[in-house]
């Protein structure tokens, strides 16, 4: 029978100390980059797996974090801008040693709030990647003495990460004056459900004037967050609107697609007759047809500042940290726009 391997075994296989073999799986201590890469490599090879049990009962932690992506936003796991967020959440956290579990209302018969599946599983945290404003639970649990990090609701008490809609919505700006040379425009956004979505409405009302830009049509909120409701809201704009943009600029990417495919749908030249600008740079935004100008997020960095700042919640409860934090954006020029040299 072959004996199960503890730190202690590995140790005594590398002529270690256990120390060591525990600084190298807990990323905590100082160990030479050499002395690492050959416990991770040996314990790579036989297939070790640490434990976490110990580690719980010393730290009183369980070392899980529960996710929230409400399905009442109408934001699936499919949206590619939030899922990329997460992928990149997932893999910082994972590598600290923190599992993943997402939070249901209902465990078999059972029907629980987001708080009381939270204290049956004894997570150590919250990550909400995508919330209702309107979600009573979310509330409940925001309020609570949980940690909790977002990349998308700002509420009191609750700590978010977030891109600077105020910076993409200038460059945004800038760019159809200065480089564009156009004056005319029309904005498209997501539902009002979305803190961001309303935000970058407010920063393009507050300053089109500054940048000499008129907003030929009220803005459009789409119903939705994906292709179908930007492709509606297009209709309803092109349709509807005696004196038609010269740049149609769009809250997030997924909607731009839409908007892509109707304007060219009613008739129109994109980018000779009509120029878009999306928001966000998704995956897909450089393979559209033209290749779509947006603002760019930076999805890795999303998800691993939220990653460390929650952790740090958690791991350092008496510290203060920062409510918001927001990140810079910038401008990805493509084929859906037209400079004029």
């Amino acid at each position: 029978m072959t004996k199960k391997r503890t730190i202690y075994t590995i140790a005594k296989e590398l002529n270690l100390a256990p120390g060591t073999i525990s600084k190298v799986i807990n990323g905590t201590g100082h160990v030479s980059e050499a002395t690492r890469e050959r416990v991770l490599r040996h314990i790579k090879t036989v297939g070790y797996v640490p434990t976490t049990s110990a580690r719980m009962l010393k730290s009183k932690r369980t070392y899980s974090i529960g996710v929230v992506f409400t399905e009442e936003s109408d934001v699936g796991l499919e949206h590619s801008f939030f899922s990329s967020i997460l992928q990149h959440f997932k893999t910082y956290v994972e590598k600290k040693g923190y599992e993943l579990s997402f939070i249901v209302k209902q465990i078999g018969q059972h029907e629980l709030s987001y708080y009381q599946w939270c204290m049956n599983k004894r997570v150590d945290g919250v990550y909400i990647v995508v919330g209702n404003y309107d979600d009573e639970g979310l509330t409940e649990l925001i309020n609570a003495d949980i940690p909790c990090i977002s990349n998308d609701m700002v509420v009191p008490g609750l700590h978010t990460v977030i891109s600077d809609n105020e910076q993409g919505i200038k460059l945004t700006l800038a760019y159809i004056k200065d480089e564009l040379k156009k004056s005319k425009i029309a904005y498209i956004s997501g539902p009002k459900t979305s803190k961001a979505f309303v935000e970058r409405v407010e920063h393009v009302n507050h300053y089109a004037k500054d940048y000499g830009i008129e907003l030929v049509h009220e803005t459009i909120f789409a119903e939705s967050f994906g292709y179908t409701s930007g492709y509606n809201a297009t209709s309803e704009l092109l349709d509807q609107s005696h004196e038609k943009p010269e740049v149609i600029v769009v809250s997030s990417d997924d909607l731009a697609l839409g908007v892509m495919k109707r304007t060219i749908e009613l008739g129109y030249k994109v980018p000779e007759d009509i120029q878009i600008i999306g928001y966000d740079d998704i995956a897909f935004a450089k393979h559209f047809t033209p290749p779509l100008t947006t603002i760019a997020q930076d999805r890795e960095l999303l998800g691993e500042t939220a990653a460390k700042l929650l952790i740090s919640l958690i791991e350092h409860p008496e510290r203060s940290f920062d409510e918001i934090t927001k990140l810079p954006v910038k401008l990805v020029r493509r084929q859906s726009t037209k400079e004029i040299i």
